[in-house]
């Protein structure tokens, strides 16, 4: 499946994240700061501009692309990765494929280049994955004005200093007792639109993760992204390919639990051998690289069928369910590898273990991967 773009693309985003990313992140991340020079740096390779089409600044590649980068920088990081992720998945893409000609023009070349991060606000305190039931926030048209009340919970790049909007999805109205929901874009910095300090999170903690609150928060009529009433639709199809994107991201930090496991196991003596000699390690680590082939098979398989425009719903679910538990047995294994270093800050699996959970709940839960599964199977009550 890789072709020799594909090749090429892999091995360059390998070593920018070993040479780069891997020698400066920990501090970042135990001081859950924004490492803003890593970004500027993939903006000037061009890895927010993966899939985008040359004439709005991308690089004209494909969404599997954008998968074998994420691959590669979560094997070292996945604060990096999954803010790289959340920027063009659920910042460019939606604009890409929605948006007026107007709105690209304005915005993509900014989010191609990295010099601006677009957010993307669905879920909200009370809501979870109860979408559209537990959805409170309303947009009103008056005057030619979308005014917005409501708020959103646990977006990814909405509040750092070069966050340049959130696509926000809202009640627009009623039809038939059914909320219409509509996405409109709201600028940063917008009367009204208010974001929250940092959250203290377990894990991704170089990453940037807000609560937003709209309060009368007033934009143009035209801030409208896509058509009106079919903003659940429009992201429902954003989430497809995100859990694509995720499942990959899950598979690079499954992997990276292997790379460091296996280095460990080398260097690390006990009872005057190194551990990997003792069949129990092998067996640990050699079911640890099983997990991470297998999950990587499963989100080639869902990419290539969204590139080749055949239902992937089931096939992004299964990879994204797959990869995510690959990823967590991975983090808890690799950290069983290293004993008590497995626990200190300073080694790379601590940090894999901090951040491998939430692949079980972003962009559907596990279990709602099983549902979305035993729906596409014809089980939907």
């Amino acid at each position: 499946m890789l072709n020799d773009e594909h090749i090429e693309l892999r091995k360059s985003v390998e070593e920018f994240a070993r040479e780069v990313v891997a020698p400066v992140i920990g501090d970042y991340y135990e001081r859950c700061e924004f490492p803003y020079e890593i970004v500027r740096k993939m903006g000037a390779m061009g890895l927010f501009g993966l899939p985008v089409p040359e004439e709005y600044g991308g690089m004209g590649g494909d969404y599997f692309a954008l998968c074998l980068t994420l691959e590669e920088l979560a094997r070292v990081d996945s604060s990096v990765a999954i803010t790289l992720e959340a920027a063009v998945s659920l910042g460019a893409m939606p604009l890409l494929r929605y948006g007026t000609a107007e709105q690209k023009a304005r915005w993509l070349p900014k989010l191609t280049s990295g010099e601006m991060l677009g957010a993307f606000g669905l879920t909200e305190p009370g809501g979870g994955t109860d979408v559209p039931g537990g959805m409170r926030t309303t947009a009103v048209l008056d005057g030619g004005e979308w005014v917005i009340n409501g708020s959103k919970a646990f977006i990814t790049n909405s509040g750092t200093d070069i966050t340049g909007f959130v696509a926000v999805a809202a009640i627009t109205g009623r039809e038939g007792g059914r909320p219409e929901i509509s996405t409109i874009i709201v600028p940063s910095g917008t009367p009204g639109f208010t974001v929250s300090k940092k959250y203290s999170k377990v894990g991704w903690s170089a990453s940037d993760t807000r609560e937003l609150s709209f309060t009368d928060c007033r934009v143009p009529e035209e801030n409208l992204l896509g058509e009106r009433g079919r903003g659940y639709a429009q992201f429902l199809r954003t989430l497809d390919e995100g859990r694509v994107a995720i499942a990959a991201l899950s598979v690079g930090l499954a992997q990276g639990c292997v790379d460091e496991s296996l280095r460990y196991a080398r260097e690390r003596t006990a009872f005057g051998r190194a551990i990997g000699g003792f069949q129990a390690m092998q067996f640990k680590i050699a079911d640890m690289e099983a997990r991470a082939h297998t999950a990587r098979l499963a989100y080639y398989h869902a990419a290539e069928r969204m590139l080749a425009g055949l239902p992937f719903k089931k096939e992004a679910a299964i990879a994204k369910l797959v990869a995510s538990n690959a990823a967590m047995d991975n983090a808890r294994d690799a950290t069983q590898v290293f004993g008590g270093y497995g626990f200190m800050n300073e080694f790379p699996v601590g940090r894999f273990y901090r951040d491998a959970k939430i692949l079980e709940v972003g962009e559907g839960t596990s279990e709602v991967q099983r549902m979305l599964i035993a729906r596409e199977l014809g089980m939907d009550a």
